[in-house]
């Protein structure tokens, strides 16, 4: 009889367990498991909990940041052209993979 791979004791936050089961909801339990690289036994207690409503929540809500015009502004800015480079970035990878394909025929 073969060994049996057994994962190490590990303990998880209330934020990591949350997540867990929202990732589950969208892709499936066995594949957010893999994923996360964790027991799918746990994750499936985990989505029980949540179910239940025993799953500890986060602790903590989201506080909006008030922030005035010109800060957005500029990060909007920031953003827009680190859009613009990622774009052009991808657009060169892109002809370099069509020539080296091109070239290996």
């Amino acid at each position: 009889m073969g060994k049996r791979s057994s994962v190490p004791y590990r303990q998880y936050t209330d934020e990591f367990k949350q997540e867990a089961v929202r990732l589950a909801e969208s892709v499936g339990g066995n594949a957010a498991a893999r994923r996360l690289d964790i027991p799918d036994s746990s994750l499936g207690n985990w989505i029980k909990l949540s179910r239940n409503g025993q799953l500890p929540a986060v602790g903590g809500t989201a506080v909006p940041v008030k922030r005035s015009v010109t800060e957005l502004e500029a990060e909007n800015s920031r953003l827009r052209r680190e859009l613009a480079n990622a774009k052009l970035d991808l657009d060169i990878v892109k002809k370099a993979a069509a020539y080296f394909a091109k070239e290996s025929r």
